[in-house]
């Protein structure tokens, strides 16, 4: 790997100067304790790239762009490295600026600090959806993914080819399914893959070069592995070196929070009747509004787009994605769910640690939510499929999760 002079030779991250100011909204990636649980049996889901045919329909030729083409040449496409040691991720900050080669060094030299992976992030709307992406060098950022992802050369082939990988989450629930072709900022992409990254807040894995053509900020994100050292401590010192407005984002976090029991919280700490009843009149109301990735209302909704809303009508602040809001109180057993409590599922075949699904529990037996694309806010019977838990919200809690 390249690295700015001065800096350890061990550390794996690309160092790349220069950069633009970004126009795009960044990734509102929020600290968290538990982001994903990364196991050997994640399944990877691999479109091998085929020679474009004449089959295209002339429309898409003609909005193809040089590189575009260029992608399409499987002769073109970049050498991708082969995997060597894998690194576990433990913090992830995202900056409004590109690092600099002296914010990096001095990230380096905190104590615990193995290895370090630059890559672009930002939202960005792909097929109409604001999607959070991740625009990576495959030949390095592949180490930092689970192993079953990380040894998989067809997928880094793809997206070194300008394909782009997707979430398990996003291809299902957002409608994005695998080898389509969806619409970007430059044209048509490919999906590619669905794969986990291990990166809970990341949907979307594109190469660096297609992260340009798609107008990503540059360098305005960096993985920080460190196994033996406390990653919240970590985080707080990381945050210390960087500008205000910047975020850090716990994964795989070493020492994580323990895990406290509902009777062990104080009185008072819940949602009152009243604020249990308004947030779920406030859900009740958007019956029927259909579901649309990344929506946050009044008129459409995502799952954890339509918790969010809901709860603000009953004056409490709730973070935005489902793996912040599965930390927002203790969990209790189904068996002694109030309506109000927060039910949640791993649906995710690719990552089945990770938090992928939310619902407000109704009683009776009965859920609230907004499922998927092309379906609408309900109220149907709860499954017991792949639920991870129950969680009962404290506002307090709620408004912590950063």
């Amino acid at each position: 790997m390249r690295g700015g002079s001065g800096i350890r030779q061990d550390l794996g991250f690309l160092l790349r100067s220069g950069g633009r100011r970004d126009h795009r909204r960044l990734i509102p990636f929020i600290v968290v304790t538990l982001v994903a649980v990364l196991t050997a049996d994640v399944l990877l889901l691999v479109e091998p790239r085929e020679p474009e045919t004449p089959a295209v329909t002339e429309p898409v030729r003609a909005r193809q762009t040089p590189r575009q083409s260029l992608m399409a040449d499987a002769r073109a496409v970049p050498p991708v490295a082969p995997v060597g040691k894998l690194h576990k991720p433990h913090v992830f900050v995202v900056t409004r600026k590109p690092f600099t080669q002296t914010q990096l060094r001095k990230i380096a030299r905190l104590p615990g600090v193995r290895a370090l992976e630059l890559a672009d992030a930002a939202s960005v709307r792909l097929d109409g959806k604001p999607v959070q992406t991740l625009a990576v060098d495959p030949s390095t950022f592949r180490a930092y993914t689970p192993k079953v992802t990380a040894t998989s050369d067809p997928l880094w082939t793809n997206v070194a080819a300008g394909d782009v990988a997707v979430s398990f989450v996003l291809g299902n629930d957002g409608g994005l399914t695998l080898h389509r072709k969806i619409n970007g900022p430059a044209g048509p992409l490919r999906i590619g893959a669905y794969a986990t990254t291990g990166f809970g807040a990341v949907d979307a894995i594109v190469s660096k070069e297609t992260g340009r053509a798609l107008g990503l900020p540059r360098d305005n994100a960096l993985i920080i592995s460190a196994p033996r050292t406390d990653s919240a401590r970590l985080r707080d010192r990381v945050l210390r070196l960087l500008p205000k407005g910047s975020q850090a984002a716990l994964v795989n976090p070493v020492r994580p929070q323990a895990t406290v029991r509902a009777r062990d919280w104080p009185a008072g700490a819940f949602m009152t009747g009243e604020q249990l009843t308004a947030a779920l009149r406030a859900a009740a109301s958007k019956l029927g509004r259909p579901y649309v990735w990344g929506a946050e209302g009044p008129d459409s909704f995502d799952c954890s787009g339509l918790v969010q809303w809901a709860f603000a009508q009953a004056g409490v602040k709730m973070p935005r994605v489902t793996h912040q809001q599965w930390v927002t109180g203790p969990q209790v057993p189904l068996s002694q769910a109030h309506p109000g409590d927060l039910l949640f599922w791993r649906h995710d075949p690719t990552n089945p640690g990770y938090i992928s699904h939310v619902a407000i529990y109704w009683g009776d037996g009965k859920m609230l939510h907004a499922p998927r694309t092309g379906d609408v806010v309900k109220i149907v019977p709860v499954s017991t499929r792949n639920l991870a838990g129950v969680v009962r919200v404290s506002p307090q809690a709620a408004a912590q999760v950063r």
